[in-house]
């Protein structure tokens, strides 16, 4: 048990709501699922291709090929960056001790 004057050793900076840390937290899973997606569509991608090749390209086929490289690039562009931005806000936020 603390002593009266002394403030209790749960409640820290570390602990306590932050509202930079929330929102960067929820970048993160954003980014994330945005990595996810993306590459599932990146291989969705490469996927059509490799049956195009087999089966003969048609008009359809390289739409498809090109719709999902397009999403994929769309996703994986921005939340690659993000991503490396939160992990350096991170790791920023520990070597400052806060």
């Amino acid at each position: 048990m603390s002593p009266p004057n002394q403030p209790s050793e749960s409640i820290s900076p570390t602990t306590a709501h932050d509202p930079v840390r929330e929102r960067r937290a929820q970048v993160a899973r954003w980014t994330l699922l945005a990595n996810r997606v993306g590459y599932l569509v990146l291989a969705l991608a490469i996927t059509l291709f490799v049956m195009a090749f087999v089966f003969g390209f048609t008009s359809i086929m390289a739409t498809l090929i090109i719709i999902s490289l397009v999403v994929s690039f769309a996703l994986l562009a921005p939340s690659i960056v993000l991503g490396y931005a939160v992990k350096a806000a991170e790791r920023e936020d520990v070597e400052r001790g806060v």
